[in-house]
C-alpha cells in the first residue's frame, strides 16, 4: 500500500473478501472498476494476505489490461461535471456540485474536445476536488500526445480503483448480502 492510502482495511475485511464466492467477489469488484477482465482476475488471484497485497495485485492487473479492457473500465465513469450515475462517482465528484455555471460550461466544452482528441472520457482522480481545479488539469492534459495521455489515464484509474477498493473493504461491502 502506498503512503497516500491513509485508510487501511483490517485483517477481517480482507478475510471476508477472500471468503466471497467468485461471482459475488466479481460483482463487488465491478463496482470499483467496470472492466470485467480486471474484476475477474482480481477475484481469482485470491486469497490476499492483507489490503496491501490486494491493492498491489489490483495495480499489477491494471497495468496488464489490453486497450479494450481499459475502454471497458472507462465506460464505467461519467464525464467530470455530468450527473454521476453511481454512488462512487457522485462521492468522487462532490467537489463539482454547485460549481459556477461558467466553469461547468467550460468543463463541458473541454470534455468534448478531449473526447474528440483521445476517443475516451477524461478520467481524473477527482476525490472531491473543485470543478475549477479539475478543469485546469483537463486543460493541461488535452495537449498530451496519445501515448502520454493513455499512461496518465491508466495512473488515474489506478488511484480511483485503489480508493474504491479501500472503501469497499472498510465499509464491509464484502458481505455476501451487501449491494455493490
Amino acid at each position: 500500500m502506498r503512503p497516500d492510502d491513509r485508510r487501511d482495511a483490517d485483517e477481517g475485511d480482507v478475510r471476508r473478501f477472500n471468503e466471497l464466492s467468485v461471482d459475488a467477489c466479481v460483482e463487488r469488484l465491478l463496482a470499483c472498476c467496470s472492466s470485467p477482465t480486471w474484476a475477474r482476475q482480481v477475484a481469482t488471484a485470491r486469497p490476499y494476505v492483507d489490503a496491501h497485497d490486494l491493492l498491489d495485485r489490483a495495480d499489477q492487473i491494471l497495468t496488464e489490461l489490453t486497450e479494450t479492457d481499459l475502454d471497458d473500465a472507462l465506460a464505467g465513469h461519467p464525464r467530470i461535471g455530468d450527473r454521476p450515475d453511481n454512488a462512487s462517482s457522485a462521492r468522487e465528484q462532490s467537489g463539482v456540485a454547485g460549481a459556477d455555471p461558467s466553469v461547468l460550461a467550460e468543463l463541458e466544452e473541454f470534455n468534448a474536445a478531449y473526447e474528440q482528441r483521445f476517443g475516451h472520457v477524461y478520467l481524473v482522480f477527482a476525490n472531491g476536488r473543485p470543478a475549477d481545479e479539475l478543469l485546469g488539469i483537463l486543460k493541461k492534459r488535452i495537449d498530451n500526445d496519445a501515448e502520454t495521455e493513455r499512461r496518465v489515464m491508466r495512473a488515474e484509474l489506478a488511484k480511483i480503483n485503489r480508493s474504491r477498493l479501500i472503501r469497499m473493504l472498510a465499509t464491509h461491502d464484502t458481505d455476501e448480502g451487501a449491494s455493490a
